[in-house]
């Protein structure tokens, strides 16, 4: 009987040996895994955070470049008010002459291509952000306390941003 309790425990011996030993493969090969796993998902979070920076950075240089370009069509558009101004006057003082009001319909169809707006302030409240009152006079028979009642130099619009702002007379 002892040489059946010995081949029992030689048996079980060997089993609890072999089953040890897959056990531990497995768990040295579970643990590779997991390792494995885990370092794709930080290569993985790396690449997803590079693609949001990169179309981050896209994003802001679209931005700037339209900002400039914004910013370069103002300038241009301030220099070209004085000639605007002058063709007016000239077309104020001679209504008649084709070549003026051709220059005039030219520079207004020009302005309005780029986005500059000549600004609406007769009978208007006077708005210190977009007009700039030079004179305060009676108000006559028809006028409220605040408006505006002649327009001495035109306001310009560029978008939402006031290019040039009017020079207005106001009723008191």
């Amino acid at each position: 009987m002892q040489e059946d309790k010995e081949v029992k425990v030689e048996q079980v011996s060997v089993n609890d040996t072999e089953k040890k030993q897959d056990k531990a493969g497995m768990d040295a090969s579970g643990a590779r895994i997991a390792e494995l796993e885990t370092a794709l998902a930080d290569v993985n979070d790396k690449y997803l955070r590079a693609m949001a920076e990169l179309e981050n950075t896209r994003r802001r240089a679209a931005i700037d470049m339209e900002s400039r370009a914004r910013t370069r069509a103002m300038a241009v558009a301030e220099k070209i008010l004085p000639v605007s101004d002058a063709v007016d006057a000239a077309l104020k003082h001679t209504p008649n002459d084709e070549g003026i009001k051709s220059l005039a319909s030219a520079l207004k169809s020009a302005f309005a291509e780029i986005g500059v707006v000549r600004m609406d302030v007769m009978g208007k409240p006077l708005d210190p952000t977009r007009h700039n009152a030079i004179q305060v006079v009676d108000a006559p028979n028809n006028a409220q306390s605040g408006t505006i009642i002649e327009e001495l130099q035109p306001g310009y619009m560029f978008g939402d941003n006031v290019l040039r702002t009017a020079m207005v007379v106001v009723a008191k």
